[in-house]
């Protein structure tokens, strides 16, 4: 572990060993550079995300340990599953990518900020236009009621950040996400870091050992049928 950032120039061509990361706080390894497409490709491949707020320059975490969830797995409280059963939403997959993460910025920014900035919006708006960055929605009556996004990579999918404007509309899109991605043959949904809310639904830790290892295995792997583009059919949720 070194007790210095690394600072990368405006061109990356690559990022420094995660035993670098700092422990406080948990996972800074690098500042600087872009984020370009095939940049955050390399990051997210390295298990490296970039985060931080409006002003400040661009900062890359790798924490340790890592909150994952393993896709079929999501813990389905009673409640959420006389929610799933009503049937009373309907959920697709990249029918409205913008919408998603403009949602996610404006319900952080009015409650404790975000770090979804407008450059950050963007540059995954880039990703999805390049086919990594995907949206998960859930409508009510053709209004958008909750969602998510996140990066795909192999079969792996990094969640990125939720929300409800609907209560509980975010655990109906990630119960979507995390029953297609079984489907598909996904192995990991990264989580990032813990939170009791992600405990509560199933997620666990993993060293950064371990998570690098499911990355080495698998971000080079294609899933087997993954159309992302549909509606999700809820006869799928097991």
């Amino acid at each position: 572990m070194s007790d210095t950032i690394t600072l990368l120039p405006d061109h990356v061509t690559g990022f420094p060993p995660l035993e670098h990361a700092l422990k406080q706080p948990d996972g800074l390894l690098a500042i600087g550079g872009n984020l370009e497409v095939d940049t955050l490709i390399m990051a997210y491949q390295r298990g490296i995300f970039p985060w931080f707020n409006e002003g400040d320059p661009i900062l890359w975490w790798s924490p340790s340990p890592r909150m994952v969830l393993k896709p079929g797995e999501l813990y389905l409280s009673r409640s959420l599953r006389k929610l799933l059963r009503k049937r009373s939403y309907q959920v697709t997959f990249d029918y409205d990518f913008s919408a998603v993460i403009a949602a996610c910025a404006d319900t952080r920014r009015a409650s404790e900020g975000t770090w979804i900035t407008r450059e950050m919006i963007d540059a995954y708006t880039a990703l999805h236009d390049a086919g990594h960055a995907h949206s998960i929605e859930v409508w009510k009556e053709g209004m958008l009621a909750g969602g998510l996004y996140g990066v795909a990579q192999g079969r792996i999918f990094f969640a990125e950040s939720m929300f409800s404007i609907e209560s509980n509309t975010s655990k109906i899109a990630m119960t979507a996400l995390s029953e297609q991605l079984s489907a598909w043959n996904f192995e990991l949904i990264d989580c990032q870091v813990y939170s009791d809310h992600l405990d509560s639904l199933g997620a666990r830790l993993l060293s950064r050992t371990r998570f690098l290892d499911y990355l080495e295995h698998y971000c080079s792997q294609a899933p087997s049928c993954a159309n992302w583009k549909q509606e999700w059919q809820w006869n799928d949720l097991r």
